[in-house]
């Protein structure tokens, strides 16, 4: 067995896993992951839903955006997430431009996720208009979930995410979220919006029922009401030199990597590395 992958479990954690702590009242932890040996990290501190964002296009990549990765590159970490963790619940974003072009080519994508790559549902930012989409992509058995309020995705057409609400927009909110639910949607991610908003949203979904369970809210800044929270990993460990205002900045894992490779650096110039304990040696005589 690969030395990444932890041992596999008949507990693998599933929407019904997700339904039963809500039902509890017990909010559940997501994060971020785009590699095998993260995931692997992630699960052993008990982080068991995950989130293959696209994300990975700032953070991995180096983009400016999230509108840089590609549905080949999405596929392989999300494959990736899978062996690192592969009890986990894994959440997969499509990506910008693969849901965009016909029901037919977002269907193949979103099947994709699920077939090759081993994701449990697959993210969509939509408006209620993308409904129809929705029943389609359920209809066929590919779990959706939709993702609303700031959409980074649509961040280059209105110039910027969306974070300013009025008390008039806390209903146009609510039915888009009724409106995908309605539709077939498992679960609704809501970002960067007021706690009022959200709370409006996690009271409408208790009204719409699949499979006999209200659907799920997963808040990315939306406020304490949510089922579970997201946020990107890169932000809470310290990598990054902004973070989002709601991911709190729980760990200086940056300073820890700079003081582990100036020791490396500094054991090569010196050049004190491998000198009185290199690990292979020459067969002895005989």
């Amino acid at each position: 067995m690969s030395p990444l992958l932890p041992p596999s479990s008949s507990a693998r954690v599933s929407l019904s896993h997700l339904r039963k702590w809500a039902k509890a009242g017990d909010p559940f932890a997501m994060l971020t992951c785009y590699d095998a040996t993260t995931a692997r990290h992630l699960w052993q501190a008990g982080i068991q839903t995950i989130l293959v964002g696209d994300t990975a296009a700032q953070f991995m990549l180096g983009y400016r955006n999230t509108q840089g990765v590609k549905i080949p590159f999405m596929l392989e970490i999300t494959a990736a997430v899978r062996r690192g963790a592969p009890d986990a619940f894994i959440m997969a974003d499509m990506p910008f431009g693969s849901y965009h072009c016909g029901d037919d080519l977002a269907m193949a994508n979103a099947v994709s996720f699920m077939q090759d790559a081993g994701a449990d549902c697959v993210k969509f930012e939509l408006v209620r208009d993308h409904a129809p989409l929705v029943k389609r992509l359920s209809d066929a058995g590919v779990p959706v979930v939709a993702h609303i309020g700031s959409r980074p995705q649509s961040k280059l057409v209105s110039g910027r995410s969306r974070t300013l609400y009025s008390r008039s927009d806390i209903q146009t909110v609510v039915d888009d979220a009724v409106a995908l639910a309605t539709a077939g949607a498992i679960m609704i991610l809501l970002e960067a919006v007021p706690a009022e908003v959200s709370e409006a949203v996690v009271e409408a979904m208790q009204k719409i029922k699949h499979d006999g369970h209200p659907v799920l809210v997963i808040g990315c800044g939306a406020g304490p009401a949510c089922h579970g929270h997201v946020v990107v990993l890169h932000d809470i460990l310290g990598l990054t030199d902004w973070h989002a205002p709601f991911a709190p900045v729980l760990g200086q894992v940056g300073d820890a990597i700079g003081q582990a490779v100036t020791r490396y650096k500094d054991l090569i110039e010196s050049g004190s590395y491998l000198k009185n304990d290199h690990p292979y040696e020459l067969e002895p005589e005989h």
